[in-house]
């Protein structure tokens, strides 16, 4: 079930890009081509993202695409919030800790109830999509470029749950190690932008 999940989330993420940068537009290609590569110019914004989709495929069930989905909901807000200039405090700080403290819950395997989880990325969902919306260049389609940055962050989240999924196939014979292994790494990296950051 979950491998089927995981390949259909990460197929149809795969054609997304396609049909968006089919509309005609100079503004809305360019927009759209600077939003998505907005997530992955960044190590902070990348390890937060993937170890969402670890954290998703931990709980398993309906968290698979709920806290996700819910990352992507609050990240939106956020972006909107940096798009029209309100300021959100310790934006830096913020995504720094959200690479630590999501790293540390997948090296625990904390199995927290969904809403909680779901609470608990959106916290830190604001403040990548306030990186975002203050970060989009001038001369762009402001609908394309939100259009590129969700789509990546879904693209990241699906690499995540596949990785938990293959993860999960490996713990199968040595245990959790390969979850606390790459929660663990992942939570150092958090630690040393987060000293950075402050």
């Amino acid at each position: 079930m979950r491998i089927r999940i995981a390949s259909a989330a990460i197929v149809i993420a795969a054609l997304l890009p396609t049909a968006a940068l089919a509309h005609p537009g100079g503004g809305d290609a360019h927009g759209f081509v600077h939003g998505f590569a907005h997530p992955f110019g960044g190590l902070d914004h990348v390890l937060a993202m993937i170890t969402v989709g670890l954290f998703a495929y931990q709980l398993g069930g309906r968290a698979l695409w709920l806290v996700p989905a819910s990352f992507v909901l609050a990240m939106t807000a956020g972006g909107a919030l940096g798009l029209v200039g309100i300021p959100v405090p310790f934006v830096e700080a913020g995504i720094a800790a959200s690479v630590l403290v999501l790293g540390a819950i997948v090296a625990f395997g904390v199995q927290a109830p969904v809403a909680v989880a779901m609470a608990v990325v959106a916290a830190f969902a604001v403040f990548h999509g306030h990186a975002h919306g203050t970060e989009m260049p001038t001369g762009g389609s402001i609908a394309a470029y939100a259009a590129g940055f969700v789509l990546a962050t879904a693209l990241l989240h699906a690499a995540g749950v596949t990785l938990g999924l293959m993860i999960g196939r490996f713990s199968e014979t040595y245990g959790r190690v390969g979850f606390r292994l790459s929660g663990g790494l992942v939570a150092l990296a958090g630690g040393a932008i987060l000293l950075h950051a402050i």
